[in-house]
């Protein structure tokens, strides 16, 4: 009688936007996919302020975080925008086609409760992201409006915290 061996060796399928299932048939192991939104003026990392910032452009920041993910088996896009309601519209995109989100909404963080309820409408698992420590800068610094809607916030790690974000959303519960 001959023997069925089951190979450990999935196939991983990697899926556009457009069609992209929230939940996997049975048998495959779909990527998850994160999206990760940089707010205002982080345009300017590496120029701006890099005693606060650090020195590391955008887009070596996105390198980094783009390896990790890959280690972890995730599947990142991003985003910069300068615009709250393109962050808005972003959001608003995740649902069914993205398992997690990370965010630094910079100076949205503040005021933004057009962000704080986009981020619960959708009920994606997010992670609040600041490169600085927010809570040793300026008093207004200190207080998120977006906090409330995410998981957790990491601040204070420079672009560490969004591999730590990468982390915690791979692990996170009920994801």
């Amino acid at each position: 009688m001959g023997r069925c061996e089951r190979s450990d060796r999935v196939p991983r399928v990697k899926l556009g936007l457009g069609s992209w299932k929230s939940k996997p048939r049975r048998g495959y192991n779909l990527q998850m996919r994160v999206l990760v939104i940089n707010g205002p003026n982080l345009n300017l990392l590496g120029e701006r302020e890099p005693e606060v910032y650090g020195t590391m452009p955008l887009s070596k920041m996105e390198e980094l975080i783009r390896a990790e993910a890959e280690k972890l088996g995730i599947e990142v896009s991003f985003l910069q925008s300068n615009s709250e309601s393109e962050i808005l519209s972003a959001i608003h995109d995740t649902r069914g086609k993205f398992d997690g989100m990370v965010i630094n909404p910079a100076s949205f963080t503040h005021y933004s409760v057009a962000i704080a309820d986009a981020i619960s409408a959708t009920k994606i698992p997010t992670v609040e992201v600041h490169i600085s420590n927010i809570l040793a800068r300026e008093e207004f610094r200190g207080k998120s409006v977006i906090a409330r809607a995410c998981r957790g916030v990491i601040t204070g790690f420079g672009p560490l915290g969004y591999v730590l974000a990468l982390h915690a959303l791979k692990r996170m519960p009920g994801k």
